[in-house]
């Protein structure tokens, strides 16, 4: 079965993201909430996560097993949304409308990777 295009772009935009973990770890601590404990170790791991479902979703035999793992990984993540809600500090100087842009968004990417479960 041949996939759609946009089922490897979603792959590819999961482990571009990823890899900027590495690359950037520093955008990432800015916004780690402060009550979760060892922030380079969740970047990173975060980040490997991300690669590994990426390209999970490329393969047939782990495409619905990576898309629920995206799912929990974005409802994970949606604690340091609302974290970031919190304050100026917290909000990493980032304008709070694109702060609030965020949420719908991630709801957003969670249907992206749903709408491919079972095929």
């Amino acid at each position: 079965m041949e996939y759609p295009w946009h089922l490897y772009l979603l792959g590819s935009i999961y482990v571009i993201a990823g890899i900027m973990h590495f690359i950037v770890p520093k955008i990432y601590l800015r916004i780690m909430p402060r009550y979760l404990p060892n922030h380079k170790l969740l970047v990173y791991l975060s980040g490997l996560a991300e690669i590994i479902l990426g390209l999970g979703l490329c393969f047939p035999e782990t495409k619905n097993i990576s898309i629920i793992g995206i799912i929990l990984m974005l409802t994970v993540f949606l604690l340091v949304h609302f974290y970031m809600l919190k304050g100026k500090k917290e909000g990493a100087g980032i304008p709070k409308w694109i702060l609030l842009l965020r949420i719908p968004i991630q709801f957003a990417l969670m249907y992206w990777a749903y709408s491919y479960f079972g095929i």
